[in-house]
């Protein structure tokens, strides 16, 4: 049992965010008199040596003794300090709002560190967006070339995605940011304790302000993995994307050598296993998410040893996140793409729908042109594939009257196709220059 219920090989990755909550904590207990000057000069001279051990990796855990991060460091203090003193520390204090306090303290430092590494990402679509702008390719629907892009487009409607991201991850940063320290086991502190104070000291934006709720909230780590698994889901459909261009079949991209692997059997094998771990491990931190809801379901108010589960899964997930973003910037970063390949990728039959647009601009309705383009099609396969590019001025004419001269060099230009879809979002040139900038605007906000 003693085995089965200590967390301290896991929990002890929070040292500091519980070394930061009690010096905060013995603050609050002198200005209420519970301490004298001394003593919480003492505790706070200890506390700092605790955790230099912990920094220097010197911190001896005592099996069976140090169940989990808070009693670790309270029996370290004790002995550094002596134990008249450290015992005072958790007057009025229990280890439910303790670990609360903890967990949102380490938490909202590695949403920093997240943060950190998916604008990075987001300058890494930048910057391939800008430097390939002129690149072209078929853009598809149900994976069937439907019309021609731009490859920066391709690039920033993955950045737009990652954006929406970052907006959430910034939201979700405000609701981890409360102080649930002062809410003691669960019917609050019995001396007072200034909890704006403790929220003050700790940088937090606020407290939480039911003691109840303070011991048993979890839902800032529910959020944290709802939001992980939608921001993998965006990696995983990214990363597929660049496994189907990175095939034979297509040719699009080739990843660099760190970023792919060779078969043990066939040597021409170049493998984007970089790839395939970004797509498989979007399952591993939506499993997380499900797995830690299920915990929580049933629980009655305020806390319960279920909760202790909220951190190998929060752990996990907030490192395979991390990783995952850092290795998609260095593979986005290091591709090379084979821009005659998506150039001849592209095939007349693309601009069907612009050879309708050009008799829209004639004043013929679009329902009608739809159904004049088809046919050019058509006459174009009965005459052994052609393509409707070498169908004849003639020939078009038979289909409706409003074709001119002008229509071939209007409609088969695939860079005029792209530059006409000019509306926001579109693929034109500036539309995709305003895209980056938009997401420029937001990583300097």
């Amino acid at each position: 049992m003693t085995v089965y219920n200590e967390s301290i090989h896991y929990d002890r990755h929070m040292h500091t965010a519980d070394v930061q909550g009690s010096k905060a904590y013995a603050k609050a207990l002198e200005l209420r008199g519970i301490l004298t000057t001394h003593e919480r000069d003492e505790l706070l001279r200890g506390l700092d040596l605790v955790e230099e051990e912990w920094n220097a990796d010197t911190f001896k855990i005592v099996p069976g003794v140090d169940e989990d991060i808070h009693t670790a460091n309270e029996r370290r203090l004790g002995e550094l300090i002596g134990t008249n003193i450290s015992g005072k520390l958790h007057t009025g204090r229990s280890r439910n709002d303790q670990v609360a306090t903890d967990m949102r303290i380490w938490l909202r430092g590695k949403l920093d560190e997240i943060e950190g590494v998916l604008q990075d990402l987001l300058k890494a679509h930048m910057g391939r967006a800008e430097q390939d702008m002129d690149v072209l390719m078929p853009g598809y629907t149900h994976l069937q070339r439907a019309q021609p892009i731009r490859w920066s487009h391709w690039v920033m409607a993955h950045a737009l995605a990652f954006a929406s991201d970052l907006e959430r991850l910034r939201e979700l940063y405000k609701r981890v940011n409360k102080c649930p320290l002062g809410s003691g086991a669960l019917a609050g502190n019995p001396f007072e304790v200034d909890r704006e104070f403790l929220a003050k000291e700790l940088g937090f934006d606020g407290v939480v302000g039911n003691s109840l709720l303070g011991v048993a909230d979890r839902d800032f780590v529910v959020e944290t993995l709802q939001w992980a698994s939608l921001a993998m889901n965006h990696v995983s459909k990214w990363a597929e994307d660049l496994i189907l261009y990175s095939t034979a079949e297509f040719g699009f991209v080739q990843l660099a050598d760190a970023y792919s692997t060779g078969s043990s059997l066939m040597p021409q094998k170049k493998n984007p296993d970089s790839l395939e771990l970004l797509r498989g491990k979007s399952g591993r931190v939506f499993g997380q998410m499900a797995g830690f809801m299920y915990t929580l379901k049933g629980l009655p108010s305020t806390y319960n040893k279920d909760l202790q589960e909220d951190k190998e899964p929060l752990f996990d997930c907030i490192r395979t996140v991390s990783d995952s973003f850092q290795i998609a910037t260095g593979v986005l970063s290091t591709l090379k793409i084979n821009e005659k390949k998506m150039r001849d990728a592209l095939t007349m039959d693309m601009l069907a729908t612009d050879l309708a647009d050009y008799l829209v601009r004639k004043g013929v309705p679009f329902r009608q042109t739809h159904h004049i383009s088809g046919a050019a099609v058509r006459l174009a396969e009965e005459k052994g594939g052609c393509g409707i590019n070498k169908l004849s001025l003639e020939d078009y004419k038979g289909l409706c009257e409003t074709f001119e001269e002008d229509m071939h060099k209007e409609v088969f230009d695939f860079e005029k196709s792209v530059e006409k879809r000019a509306a926001i979002g579109g693929p034109a040139r500036h539309r995709v220059l305003q895209q980056i900038e938009e997401v420029k605007a937001m990583l300097k906000a």
